[in-house]
């Protein structure tokens, strides 16, 4: 089986106008340009379009040192493109990664198109075009606005079943323009992630209040929300809706300044979008009948992540090949599921062989464990 020569991730960002999506993403790339970012990390983070990097950074520099919000674009969907930069010389010939570039795809889809639909016949076409572009995504976000929430005491359950029911209806509408003559599809967000966003104005809850605060709102609108993203694909059991949970704060936000260093989560978006996909793809080609096609298609799209792990894990079969035509039981815990002391010694390997890209990758999987353990983060259990 080919091995991709870029290792792309896509994420894609669903939520009302207002829900935090812009300050997000500026958060995210405008702390990775501070200087202890980048003395404590392996890699840089790039915007492929100098001008989108500027504008972020812009709106990032703003929030800490002027404590001023960013203008949102409304009904603009935009894409934007990053690649991680590794320290130079990091990938000595003997472990030559097995593609040339990581790069990270962030689809932000317009929450006005949610509330009050489309006005007119190119922005419904702008619309269909957004949606396409984010079908490569492995990973969607649907962002929860925690101020929403403080604003409907009582009366949660209203404002999550109109959101849910918003995008339920969304993605009906756009059926037979994805899916034009009923074929599903291969290639589509399988993993829904539901985000708590603004959860500094709810300091009381942790990732564990904010599942069940949806379970008991809203169990069945979400079920609802799976049957008609399952509508859209291939082999259905390989998808996950609602089983993924995270808290997201991209900043602490006061009456007289905005502190940029208190985030969190905004800092586990490359590892949901790299990692998380990884795991979820392999367990599922694993331990799921699926149609021989997909099933090689769902680990082709990890094939360069798992590379890098069975690299330095010599109780994995070799060589990589092998590893990915033949995907063995117990493969998934040996792969994806390293933790603790494993991991360690997964990540010390690849340090002193300088393959810093391997190291990074285990890395992120050590985030997400943290993540866990300081309950901001809830992944469902293989």
């Amino acid at each position: 089986m080919p091995i991709n020569k870029s290792w792309e991730q896509h994420i894609a960002v669903f939520g009302e106008s207002g829900s935090g999506k812009t300050i997000m993403l500026s958060s995210f790339f405008g702390s990775a340009q501070e200087p202890e970012f980048i003395q404590q990390n392996l890699f840089r983070i790039v915007a492929d379009d100098g001008g989108q990097g500027n504008k972020l950074h812009q709106n990032y520099l703003g929030m800490r040192d002027e404590s001023r919000v960013p203008i949102t674009d409304r009904f603009t969907s935009t894409t934007y493109n990053f690649s991680l930069k590794l320290k130079a010389n990091s990938q000595p010939k003997k472990h030559k990664s097995p593609f040339s570039s990581v790069k990270l795809v962030w689809h932000d889809y317009p929450g006005e198109w949610f509330e009050s639909g489309v006005k007119n016949e190119l922005e419904a076409e702008r619309r269909i075009e957004t949606f396409r572009n984010l079908l490569q995504s492995d990973v969607a976000l649907i962002l929860i606005d925690s101020q929403r929430l403080i604003s409907s005491p009582g009366e949660e359950n209203l404002y999550l079943k109109s959101l849910l029911g918003n995008l339920r209806n969304t993605l009906l509408s756009l059926q037979d323009d994805i899916i034009p003559d009923g074929k599903k599809l291969e290639k589509f967000p399988r993993i829904w992630v539901f985000a708590l966003s603004k959860c500094d104005l709810l300091p009381e809850y942790d990732v564990y209040r904010f599942r069940d605060l949806l379970i008991a709102k809203v169990a069945g609108e979400i079920t609802e929300l799976r049957e008609v993203i399952s509508s859209f694909v291939t082999g259905q059991e390989a998808l996950s809706v609602g089983d993924d949970f995270v808290l997201l704060s991209s900043a602490q936000f006061k009456s007289d300044r905005i502190e940029t260093r208190k985030r969190i989560g905004v800092d586990l978006m490359l590892p949901v979008a790299s990692v998380l996909p990884l795991q979820r793809h392999l367990h599922w080609a694993e331990t799921l009948t699926l149609p021989g096609k997909l099933s090689k298609f769902l680990i082709s799209g990890v094939g360069a992540g798992v590379s890098l792990l069975i690299k330095y894990n010599n109780r994995l079969p070799a060589p990589f090949a092998k590893a990915l035509l033949k995907v063995t039981p117990g493969m998934v815990d040996e792969i994806a599921n390293l933790a603790g002391e494993a991991l360690d010694k997964l990540q010390k390997s690849a340090l002193q062989n300088k393959d810093y890209l391997a190291a990074t990758i285990a890395g992120f999987q050590k985030d997400l464990e943290n993540a866990e353990q300081a309950n901001t983060l809830l992944r469902r259990e293989p």
